[in-house]
């Protein structure tokens, strides 16, 4: 980076720190933020306030490739925050980067539900109860009803 440029982007990102201290940011998050807004300047070796939708598009397309999807959030949420509250400006990040959305398993399955996991298992030594440990409720009866054998040693 140029030194006038050096020097304008250390005034924003001394901006940038104190609008996350006012916002009362969380020191982890104060910390993730810099460090989105200083990568990102240094990626480019320039000032992020300078920065096109199509270079962001590429800067994160190359963080997806190379880092997790956490991180790829937290410079997102990061950038984001220094285009609102320092330099005022939007950012339009919905057309940049979106997460994939992650199928997670229910709090409560249902009784089919656990006979399929009990039946896909493959080793029988998995098959136990301990499988099944946060169905404390379910009775040994009702789990044999399910998966039949599920409780005979092997």
């Amino acid at each position: 980076m140029e030194a006038s440029e050096q020097t304008r982007f250390d005034a924003l990102y001394a901006q940038h720190l104190r609008a996350l201290k006012l916002q009362g940011k969380a020191e982890a998050t104060v910390d993730g933020y810099a460090r989105a807004v200083r990568r990102a300047a240094g990626y480019f070796d320039r000032c992020p306030d300078q920065l096109s939708s199509a270079d962001f598009k590429n800067y994160f397309a190359s963080l997806i490739d190379t880092r997790s999807w956490s991180l790829v959030k937290i410079e997102r949420c990061g950038l984001q925050f220094f285009y609102q509250h320092v330099l005022g400006r939007e950012w339009p990040w919905v057309d940049m980067v979106k997460a994939p959305v992650v199928k997670s398993l229910p709090d409560v399955l249902t009784l089919e539900e656990i006979a399929r996991n009990v039946h896909t298992t493959r080793e029988r030594r998995y098959q136990t109860r301990k499988m099944l440990y946060p169905y404390k409720k379910t009775s040994k009866h009702t789990l044999e009803a399910i998966a039949p054998g599920l409780f005979n040693t092997v």
